[in-house]
């Protein structure tokens, strides 16, 4: 169903892919929106229990598009550095191909809206705060994986084999 990765030897472990989802603040989420185009948006999320989170104003063009097509691919670049006399680069990403959906429980956003903080903050009464503002009118979409692969460039692997 999936494409196999064609440089197989830049592929990542599925546990370094996970620890990549884990630790990254910032990825990319595509879906298909208006008039069949490709959307795409950089969103702050949570790699939570096996699945992505990611929150949002409650309506707008990713918001229709989840609920249009729940199909969505997520990018996270975890490592980017340009080696300029060699003409390459020093990359590391994550692609996640899945489907989302938007969590209408009103107990479960509220334990993942909590979660989801805690991995930028650990500020405790500033999150509850910004909760209490913001929690009604914010969407939470769940992404479920269902094919995840990473992939780095040669130069972190020959590193690594030094």
């Amino acid at each position: 169903m999936f494409r196999k990765m064609r440089r197989i030897r830049q592929q990542m472990t599925d546990e370094n892919a996970k620890i990549v989802l884990e630790s990254a603040k910032t990825g990319v989420m595509s879906v298909i929106g208006d008039n069949g185009y490709p959307y795409a948006v950089a969103m702050n999320y949570a790699y939570l229990d096996g699945k992505i989170y990611l929150h949002s104003a409650g309506e707008g063009h990713k918001i229709d598009a989840i609920r249009s097509c729940d199909k969505i691919s997520f990018l996270v670049i975890d490592k980017d550095d340009v080696i300029s006399d060699k003409l390459t680069t020093a990359y590391r990403s994550v692609i996640v191909f899945g489907r989302a959906k938007l969590i209408e429980d009103a107990a479960e956003r509220l334990s993942l809206v909590r979660r989801f903080a805690l991995k930028y903050s650990n500020n405790m009464p500033a999150i509850q705060a910004d909760i209490d503002e913001n929690l009604a009118a914010m969407a939470l979409i769940e992404i479920t994986p269902e094919h995840i692969t990473g992939k780095e460039g040669m130069e972190l692997i020959k590193a690594r084999e030094r």
